[in-house]
């Protein structure tokens, strides 16, 4: 599908919410890039895109937390400029988070009318702001006893309280952050009830979701953003999901074809020689509201690719081979033996590395040199009580800085200092130095150059002929075929494909993305 700008203006009333030409940038980072979006009365909105496409930065922008470099913002074709999310609240525009931000110690009035608590004598008037937060609950069509813990009720029902108490303050806009993240689909369908009962009050509502089949459920109109640019306004109705997920994903021209040639004849060469030795294989593995139960393998020198759209189950599924995150069922083996991965320490005793896409967070000290980066999971595997010697942590980071051509001063520069492209080799290099036999990397080539792109890729390549186990996570289809022997699609926290790589088309991927059924394998060749 040909990238399309904004729909023509559609007969509408008049929007309740209109940002027109938002840029923002952070230091070396353009947000968001004259992007434009607004709201309808009535109307549940979604808005959507990958990892920083740009859609948490402009809810930001909207409810104050962000100040916007260039653009307009109106509220009912006023102009506005909030300094916080209560000044937005306050206009009418509130947010109801993935993370219920209550207290759960508070009964359900209390939490509904926190901060606005009718008032008599000089103290609360408990019986009015109770029977206020009934009105409101039942407004919702929602029976829930205003006198009951809020920690005493189920995550979807502290939702709702939440919406709840969103509402009360006259509500023109209403922001739904994930709220169906880590509810079943019973507790969905009731969500979508109140939404609509919202809906039909005239309330515009902003929904935000990785699920598909929620947004097509739930949704009327849809925008979306890719690398902080808008790229197109549509209904519902008339977009189809495949050209949804390509409008959200879109392509990239490659500098790697050549590379891409070498992996499938890579690839030939592992189906006519020896069966290769699994390394790893995990069954049935399960995290409730992370991943269904699942099962996966990884061969000697594979190199498996994860696709899917965010919210899919990839990062979920890596975080649990890497023991960030434990499974609540299932089981993992190592040559066969069962071992177990409840924490990063645990995956590296067993030669795992998991490096995280959220490089700045979970990846590079900024604090600390590229030196101390590069020996700091090395040190942590040996333990703190016997320190590397400094000989050995100089010939490492002398040795990785040279063979991962990480363009730094020295060795002692502060990682903060470098590009994008070289911390995510220096963090590379981290995982490298222990000698892992799997390595698990999860977007390592977002948001850095071209040239170091294609630098990380040839690393990847190499790893894996040199009999590295690579489980390669990636929003870029074009660079999950270019690298991957196999491809494993998950939608929804669930695998929906496992395919070798031989003739899979960027097409046939995004069909599989987009239905979440494998196509009839006549159907999964070259694209014509």
């Amino acid at each position: 599908m040909e990238e399309s700008p904004a729909t023509a203006p559609l007969e509408n009333p008049a929007p309740v919410v209109e940002m027109t030409d938002i840029s923002i940038s952070f230091p070396g980072v353009k947000a968001l890039d004259a992007v434009s979006f607004r709201m309808f009365p009535g109307e549940v909105h979604s808005l959507l895109g990958e990892n920083g496409a740009g859609k948490s930065t402009l809810i930001k922008a909207l409810t104050g937390v962000y100040s916007i470099d260039s653009g307009v913002i109106r509220l009912d074709g006023r102009k506005v400029t909030f300094s916080g999310p209560a000044q937005a609240q306050a206009a009418g525009i509130s947010t109801v988070y993935q993370e219920v931000n209550l207290l759960g110690n508070l009964t359900v009035a209390e939490n509904v009318m926190l901060g606005r608590e009718p008032r008599r004598f000089g103290g609360i008037n408990w019986r009015a702001m109770r029977k206020r937060s009934a009105e409101i609950l039942s407004g919702l069509h929602l029976n829930i006893d205003p006198g009951s813990l809020l920690n005493s009720h189920s995550l979807a029902i502290q939702q709702l309280v939440a919406i709840a108490r969103a509402i009360d303050v006259q509500a023109k806009a209403l922001i739904l952050d994930e709220p169906t993240s880590s509810l079943d689909t019973e507790e969905v369908a009731e969500l979508f009830r109140v939404i609509r009962t919202l809906k039909d009050s005239g309330v515009a509502i902003l929904f935000v979701s990785h699920f598909l089949e929620q947004v097509y459920e739930i949704s009327d109109r849809l925008t979306v953003l890719r690398n902080g640019q808008l790229v197109g306004e549509y209904l519902t109705e008339e977009l189809l999901r495949i050209d949804l997920v390509q409008a959200m994903i879109g392509k990239e021209l490659s500098v790697l074809d050549d590379l891409e040639a070498q992996v499938h004849s890579t690839e030939k060469d592992r189906a006519v020689g020896a069966k290769s030795r699994t390394f790893v294989e995990a069954r049935r593995l399960t995290r409730k509201g992370a991943i269904a139960p699942m099962d996966l393998s990884i061969d000697e020198g594979e190199v498996v690719g994860l696709a899917g759209l965010l919210g899919s189950g990839r990062t979920e599924l890596a975080r649990l081979l890497g023991g960030v995150d434990r499974a609540d069922s299932g089981q993992v083996s190592v040559h066969g033996e069962p071992v177990k991965l409840r924490t990063p320490r645990q995956a590296i005793k067993h030669r795992i590395a998991y490096s995280s896409e959220n490089r700045r967070s979970e990846g590079v000290v900024d604090e600390l040199s590229v030196r101390d980066n590069i020996i700091l999971a090395l040190q942590a595997d040996r333990g703190w009580l016997r320190p590397i010697p400094r000989k050995r942590q100089d010939e490492l980071a002398a040795s990785y800085i040279e063979a991962l051509n990480i363009k730094t001063p020295n060795a002692d520069a502060l990682v903060r200092n470098l590009s994008g492209g070289n911390q995510q080799k220096v963090l590379l290099a981290r995982w490298l130095a222990i000698a892992p036999r799997l390595l698990i990397l999860d977007e390592p080539t977002r948001g850095i150059d071209i040239g170091a792109k294609a630098e990380i890729q040839k690393l990847v390549y190499g790893l894996a002929e040199n009999g590295m186990s690579v489980l390669f996570i990636s929003a870029e289809l074009e660079e999950v075929l270019r690298l991957s022997n196999r491809i494993v699609v998950l939608r929804d926290r669930k695998k929906v494909a496992d395919l070798p790589n031989d003739g899979l088309s960027v097409d046939a991927l995004l069909t599989l993305i987009a239905e979440g059924a494998p196509a009839p394998s006549h159907t999964i060749g070259a694209e014509s």
